[in-house]
């Protein structure tokens, strides 16, 4: 990849950051692992979905092609993980990419047969074409926008016989503030062996929540909500229970608690920072009335993950710190 010449935005500058980092670590934004963005569906979601989480407003709308799926989502994960690398090898970046689609798939785990290269044009498709609304706040920044989860694609190169070889790629100005913030996590490369979607969405949410916790607990009516599955919760419980007997997810398993609760366990934590900083009850307490009907203890998972994709410095207060990311993340004066 690092041969493809640097090309030229129509604005006359050359502002594409090229990935040619192979094997690039990989990561995925916080944001669209808390949120169901994505469809879980196997055929196109046309539906217009509505979702409010605390103080999260999301209105997403799909195109003609149906809404982006979780599938769909390695594209971002690739690139996020490309930008990850290059701001941690000190590079300059840019929110237009270029990359190599051969390897794209690859990193992915997806086919490099023909119609491997179909699909990926198909994803870039419903990307490109998924509206979001939302006042999420991604780095220092709420707004409350409508973007594309990608601005534009283009195919930049092809072989003789039409397939795509170099495509470039504009991430929007929300997911790339993302990236810049470090408002990221990193996955498990057994992510991308995971068929089915709701696999996926079950360890993005388990990745998200669970940081440093040697369980967290959550109720099958909050997994349904957060999932973003549209099956009846019967029918979810019955496809929790089968992911429980099953056992598929890398890092983490399921296991069900009375009071319809499922309990997520990590497996190990060897790719977790050895001093994840420790929270008393009455900090806890005072995160309560800070942010009143919140669940600290998600709060707590958020704030160790933002904590640990930001270098897990040391911290002299951990109870000041994490009181004073919840004064901002609440808007508290």
């Amino acid at each position: 990849m690092g041969s493809t010449p640097t090309p030229v935005h129509p604005g006359g500058q050359s502002d594409f950051f090229v990935c040619d980092f192979f094997a690039a670590v990989p990561k995925h934004d916080l944001a669209t692992m808390e949120h169901p963005l994505f469809s879980l569906s196997t055929r196109p979601d046309r539906r217009i979905l509505n979702y409010i989480h605390n103080d999260a407003e999301i209105t997403i709308t799909p195109s003609v092609k149906g809404r982006a799926t979780i599938f769909d989502a390695d594209i971002l994960i690739f690139c996020i993980s490309q930008l990850m690398a290059a701001i941690n090898a000190g590079k300059k970046t840019a929110r237009h990419l270029t990359l190599t689609a051969h390897d794209l798939l690859l990193a992915t785990g997806r086919e490099t047969s023909g119609d491997g290269y179909k699909r990926l044009r198909d994803a870039f498709e419903r990307l490109a074409g998924t509206r979001i609304t939302t006042n999420i706040v991604t780095g220092a920044h709420e707004t409350t926008s409508g973007f594309g989860l990608i601005e534009s694609w283009e195919i930049v190169r092809r072989t003789r016989a039409g397939r795509m070889v170099s495509v470039s790629v504009t991430l929007s100005e929300w997911l790339y503030r993302a990236v810049l913030s470090k408002s990221v996590l990193t996955l498990n490369r057994d992510y991308f062996n995971l068929r089915k979607p709701l696999e996926r969405r079950i360890y993005e949410l388990a990745r998200k929540h669970c940081g440093r916790q040697p369980v967290w607990r959550v109720s099958v009516e909050t997994l349904l909500k957060k999932s973003g599955s549209q099956s009846p919760r019967r029918v979810f419980r019955a496809m929790l229970r089968d992911i429980i007997a099953r056992d598929p997810l890398p890092d983490y398993t399921l296991s069900e608690e009375e009071g319809d609760i499922i309990a997520v366990r990590p497996q190990a934590v060897v790719d977790l920072p050895e001093r994840a900083p420790q929270l008393s009850s009455d900090t806890l307490e005072a995160a309560r009335r800070l942010m009143p009907g919140a669940d600290v203890y998600a709060l707590e998972a958020d704030w160790r993950a933002v904590w640990a994709a930001s270098g897990a410095p040391r911290l002299r207060s951990p109870d000041k710190a994490f009181l004073g990311w919840v004064k901002k993340y609440s808007g508290s004066p």
